[in-house]
């Protein structure tokens, strides 16, 4: 339903004015509901130009998603605002030079979402080893009676590397311990950790079986998984990433799948999406997943929860939960 404000609306009331980026299709229910307790809560896609012109220059917390791109432009049009509540971990497509000129806080979804994104960091292991996709089709084939499925490769006892030890990556690594894996991994900084560290990404790919991206988009990462690394990988090798898109680079990386680099591929997040490139999905080492990571009902709830929590705090003069350092 589209979103309209009336010319008698009582924007100038005492209640602060929270403006959603996303519209309200798009929105959980329990986000939405959560968010209206907390001020008036306007929907920037369904406005008209003079409507978002009113509005705007009243918000003072603006609500955001990881895949949000809040420019220096953007903020121009929300004088007013102190605050965005992002509905996610991510926050490449924030300015945050400009953010922190305006003095502007940023809070963002950390925690509750890591199992999630590490169970389908796990999932796509497996699928790719086991095969579980392609037997599903063979089976609803009719293609049992001529044979058995080829035999595919085990996961447990493998090795392991992750290349960014963060909250998301060191639950991983725990799934891993439980298939009796080793663990590598490689980071911006040192960790104190039980599990081996290697001193750069390349030594990490030559090293494992299995290298599952979990990496913030930065400049430092962008195109960092590149063929050098692909080779690195080498022909037995499985890239996973459930990081960013653009921390790998996607010819690169098709060569490598198509060539048989590698030996496969899951990705749940693509440098064009919701484009994908149709030479990857016409491969067929390949598992591709529309950036489903935290698409669960649990960590949707919890999400929102934390947003409503981060905007209840900040509304009603205390610090919020979980900004983003700045």
């Amino acid at each position: 339903m589209s979103f309209s404000v009336s010319p008698d609306d009582n924007v100038a009331s005492d209640r602060p004015v929270l403006v959603s980026l996303l519209p309200s299709r798009a929105m959980p229910g329990i986000l939405r509901e959560g968010l209206e307790q907390c001020g008036r809560l306007y929907f920037w896609p369904e406005m008209r130009y003079e409507e978002q012109e009113r509005i705007g220059t009243l918000a003072s917390v603006l609500i955001g998603t990881a895949s949000s791109r809040v420019t220096a432009e953007v903020l121009r049009r929300f004088p007013a605002c102190r605050m965005i509540a992002s509905f996610g971990v991510g926050y490449d497509g924030y300015d945050m030079a400009a953010l922190k000129r305006r003095g502007i806080v940023l809070t963002n979804t950390p925690n509750v979402l890591s199992d999630d994104v590490a169970d389908l960091a796990f999932a796509m292991i497996l699928n790719l080893s086991r095969g579980i996709g392609r037997a599903d089709s063979w089976l609803r084939e009719g293609r049992w009676p001529d044979g058995g499925f080829p035999l595919q490769t085990r996961v447990s006892g493998k090795r392991l590397g992750i290349f960014g030890l963060g909250r998301i990556g060191s639950e991983i690594a725990r799934r891993g311990e439980a298939f009796h894996m080793q663990i590598g991994y490689t980071d911006l900084t040192g960790k104190n950790t039980k599990w081996q560290r290697f001193p750069t990404l390349k030594e990490l790919a030559v090293w494992s079986d299995y290298l599952v991206v979990i990496v913030p988009a930065t400049e430092a990462t962008h195109h960092v998984v590149d063929a050098e690394i692909l080779m690195a990988l080498g022909t037995k090798g499985y890239l996973i990433n459930v990081a960013r898109g653009s921390v790998v680079n996607t010819k690169a990386l098709i060569d490598s799948l198509k060539t048989r680099t590698i030996a496969g591929a899951g990705l749940d997040v693509f440098e064009n999406e919701p484009y994908v490139e149709a030479e990857l999905k016409a491969l067929p080492n390949t598992i591709l997943t529309p950036h489903i990571g935290t698409a669960t009902l649990e960590t949707r709830r919890m999400m929102a929860d934390l947003v409503v929590r981060n905007v209840h705090a900040f509304v009603n003069g205390n610090k919020p939960i979980t900004p983003v350092a700045n």
